[in-house]
């Protein structure tokens, strides 16, 4: 072969261009004439615009010893409507290349709507009628509810929701809603009808009480034309603003075996509750738990994951139960995987002795760049979509933040230094003061887990 035939002329290596200044985006605010306010993002590109709908109907709103009715009537609002059926309102959603879901939770219930930005002004004229007269008819109420009671068996039996569940329990009073399961018990779910469905629509779903979200390429849309014609045909009344009650929990180091006869692996949920997104600390601790457990790299996975093998994976975080304007609101702080049944003990012992490990010596420096980079500086592409902006903004309207917080949060993030992630990570989980639900075979796993001395220990039955 000739050295022609093998000659390779070689271009200059690509360079990345100047970074482009990032910041999260900035909606517009607005309220229509029903009372109903809107948040509006224009985001060029986004062909398919996100909705989401905040509805004051929080949980503990829900009756006495119906538990669950807020989620069967948010999944009974498109199930027929008084101009379509069940079937009929499905298939103009399935025309419009639209997807409607909803769900209930603390804050209250939300609805998300994605559909092309070409089929919004009928894709909203659906959700405005379903919020306006919804049929909750009983045959469908009925099928809901039997749904439903289907569900639970399989959640109960999954070891994750159930350690969610006990948790709840242990942290929380009987007589607060949070200590009972958001989608409620076979008990209370099969006492729910159409009657009681319709009950707590009438209650609670209005629009002077509700906020839009609307985000995507709003390019040459009349958006105020579209939503009066829409949304903007949505009535009711307005409301008394609803007592919210305190959050209280007990938080008492302890450890309640939640028994699974022959399990071959232990689930572990480890929480208590802590401030909510209003407090100073929050940078600081969502800094600080990245850097025990947000990824691969972090303390807990390096040593549970990396070098003893006991887990796949250990999570730290910090989820918002509810927050209230004045900033008495809650989130709860946990610690959750799962190990290899044999090595329950050692793992727990372990991980104890991480919690140690960080109170006794800190962070480093390199731990916190980490973290501030995996959490800022991949921003742009966690918000590339219109339902990842919508759904962000329409959590901080539930949690009765600012339009600009999560903008604020990341210029905090970086301010954050590693002493101030490191107080607020041995402050979010003090070694004496963490309840701990292990779901798994307690003839293996309780004396082990005795021997620890991190708490009085309990099993509890399935």
């Amino acid at each position: 072969m000739s050295d022609a035939a093998v000659t390779m002329e070689f271009h200059p290596q690509p360079t990345a261009g100047p970074a482009r200044p990032w910041a999260f985006p900035a909606p517009e605010r607005g309220t229509l004439d029903n009372g109903l306010t809107v948040l509006r993002c224009h985001r060029p590109g986004q062909q398919v615009v996100a909705v989401e709908i905040c509805l004051d109907a929080p949980l503990e709103a829900e009756p006495e010893g119906l538990d669950g009715v807020a989620t069967i009537m948010s999944r009974a609002l498109s199930e027929g409507t008084d101009k379509h059926t069940a079937e009929e309102f499905a298939a103009e959603l399935e025309r419009c290349g639209a997807t409607l879901d909803a769900h209930a939770d603390h804050p209250g219930v939300r609805i998300s709507l994605e559909v092309p930005v070409s089929r919004l002004p009928k894709a909203l004229g659906l959700l405005a009628e379903a919020l306006r007269a919804p049929a909750f008819a009983d045959n469908e109420v009925e099928r809901l509810v039997r749904n439903r009671l289907d569900e639970i068996p399989h959640e109960t039996a999954n070891p994750a929701r159930r350690a969610a569940k006990e948790l709840s329990k242990q942290l929380f009073p009987a007589s607060l809603r949070m200590s009972r399961p958001r989608q409620g018990t076979e008990e209370t779910v099969a006492r729910i009808d159409s009657a009681a469905v319709r009950a707590f629509y009438e209650a609670y779903v209005r629009p002077a009480t509700a906020t839009t979200v609307i985000v995507g390429d709003l390019t040459g849309v009349d958006l105020d034309a579209v939503l009066a014609e829409t949304l903007g045909t949505w009535t009711g009344n307005s409301a008394d603003a609803r007592p919210v009650p305190p959050i209280t929990a007990d938080d008492t180091g302890r450890v309640v075996i939640v028994d699974r006869p022959g399990a071959v692996q232990t689930q572990l949920l480890i929480g208590r509750i802590g401030p909510d997104r209003h407090d100073r600390v929050w940078p600081a601790q969502v800094l600080g738990a990245y850097c025990l457990g947000g990824t691969l790299t972090s303390r807990l996975d390096r040593v549970l994951r990396e070098e003893k093998g006991y887990t796949y994976g250990v999570r730290a975080f910090g989820q918002v139960l509810r927050s209230a304007p004045d900033g008495s609101g809650a989130a709860m702080l946990a610690i959750s995987g799962s190990v290899d049944t044999p090595n329950t003990g050692p793992a727990l012992d372990d991980l104890w002795k991480v919690l140690h490990t960080l109170a006794d010596g800190g962070l480093t420096d390199a731990e916190r760049d980490v973290a501030v980079q995996n959490l800022v500086g991949v921003a742009p592409l966690k918000f590339e979509t219109a339902a990842s902006v919508a759904g962000t903004l329409a959590d901080q309207v539930e949690q009765f933040l600012p339009d600009d917080y999560q903008a604020q949060l990341y210029v905090r993030l970086a301010e954050t230094g590693t002493v101030e992630a490191t107080a607020a990570a041995v402050s979010a989980f003090p070694v004496d003061r963490l309840v701990t639900v292990l779901v798994g075979d307690a003839s293996q796993i309780e004396e082990p887990v005795r021997a620890l001395g991190i708490g009085e220990v309990t099993v509890v039955t399935g």
